[in-house]
């Protein structure tokens, strides 16, 4: 069997992905807002980390305005740095 055989069956069966729409293009967001707290939560994983792009679907330009906000909200603590039961 040749080498490169096995990799040619894995490669037909994997559909592309479908790619998610950025959450703040779609809704018309201008700005992230920090004090938004239900949605700094939404962005953000159970143990408090920022949850990546290919995650969340959100366009390079919103995911750094995003990490900045999340960021400033732990800072003034409406969003803790981690969850309580990992402490």
């Amino acid at each position: 069997m040749p080498k490169g055989r096995g990799r040619d069956k894995k490669a037909k069966k994997r559909r592309p992905a479908k790619k998610k729409a950025c959450h703040f293009c779609t809704e018309g967001f201008v700005v992230v807002d920090y004090k938004d707290v239900e949605m700094m939560r939404r962005f953000t994983t159970e143990r408090g980390k920022i949850a990546p792009r290919r995650n969340t679907g959100t366009c390079p330009k919103h995911q750094r305005l995003l990490a900045t906000a999340v960021k400033r909200s732990r800072h003034i603590a409406l969003v803790p740095f981690i969850k309580e039961y990992f402490r």
